[in-house]
């Protein structure tokens, strides 16, 4: 599945945010030593907790639009996942603790 530019563009702009790289292949998107952060359409955003099992720490799902971001909130109001913006803004704290 090709990455689209909205997708690539959020991935960029949050992992430069938090000093981290894109990753571009398998694998969560944004990886820092304390967060795991997946960029998500709004057609995405439920492939989005199976992206995100297993890791430790913080775990964060950023929408790349205002939608996205709104199906995040309500697929992962009950979890311990959080959601972030397409800028990296926290909208809803992960609760996941680890390391």
């Amino acid at each position: 599945m090709s990455e689209s530019r909205s997708h690539k563009t959020t991935a960029n702009r949050v992992a430069a945010r938090y000093g981290a790289e894109h990753n571009h292949g398998e694998g969560v998107d944004i990886k820092t030593p304390s967060k795991a952060i997946e960029v998500e359409t709004p057609e995405s955003v439920p492939d989005a907790g199976r992206q995100l099992q297993g890791h430790r720490g913080e775990v964060y799902v950023a929408g790349t639009n205002q939608n996205a971001v709104e199906k995040a909130l309500a697929h992962y109001s009950e979890s311990t996942i959080g959601v972030m913006d397409n800028q990296g803004n926290v909208i809803k704290p992960s609760t996941r603790r680890g390391n």
